[in-house]
C-alpha cells in the first residue's frame, strides 16, 4: 500500500455544544398520598399471586408418574457402592407415555458387573409398581459407558469424591 492509502481525513473543530443537562426542577412533581402507594403495592404483586402454576402432564418431569418413578429408581442401591442407582448416573433416560407406558434406558458400571442380570429385571419390577404405570420396557446399554463423572454430586459426596 502507498503511503497516499494510509493517510487518515481528521478534521478539527473549535468548540462542541454540551447537551443539556436534566435538572431537578425541570421535573413535575405530582403528590403521591399514601393510599397511592398502598395500592401500587398491591398491584404489583397482585397478577404474581394469582397465577396458577402451568399443569403438568402426568409423564412429563414435576408429573405424579415420573416423579414417582424416579423416586422408586432411587430406591435401587447398587450392590457394591452405597449409592442408588440413580444418583450414581446408571439411569440415563426416562420416557413416560400418555398410557403409563414407561421406558428406562440405563448401563451398569460395566458389562461384567455381578448384578447384569438381576438389575434390570428389579427396575422393571419397581418401576412397574408405581402408581399410573402400566408396561415397563427396560433397555441396557453399553453406549455411552458408564463413566464416574456421571453422578450426581450427592453420590460423590458419599463416596468421598467431592
Amino acid at each position: 500500500m502507498s503511503e497516499e492509502q494510509h493517510r487518515l481525513a481528521v478534521e478539527e473543530v473549535e468548540a462542541v455544544t454540551s447537551p443539556p443537562k436534566a435538572r431537578v426542577e425541570d421535573a413535575v412533581e405530582q403528590p403521591e398520598s399514601a393510599r397511592d402507594k398502598l395500592e401500587r403495592k398491591k398491584d404489583y404483586l397482585e397478577g404474581f399471586l394469582a397465577q396458577q402454576p402451568a399443569s403438568v402432564e402426568a409423564g412429563e418431569p414435576g408429573g405424579d408418574v415420573y416423579e414417582g418413578v424416579i423416586g422408586a429408581l432411587k430406591d435401587i442401591f447398587d450392590p457394591e457402592i452405597p449409592v442408588n442407582i440413580y444418583d450414581l448416573g446408571l439411569i440415563y433416560g426416562v420416557d413416560v407415555t400418555d398410557g403409563g407406558h414407561v421406558v428406562v434406558t440405563m448401563t451398569l458400571t460395566t458389562p461384567h458387573c455381578p448384578v447384569a442380570e438381576s438389575m434390570p429385571a428389579e427396575v422393571e419390577l419397581r418401576v412397574g409398581a408405581v402408581p399410573g404405570v402400566g408396561d415397563v420396557e427396560v433397555n441396557l446399554v453399553w453406549d455411552p459407558p458408564w463413566d464416574p463423572q456421571l453422578m450426581s454430586d450427592d453420590a460423590k459426596l458419599e463416596l468421598g469424591m467431592l
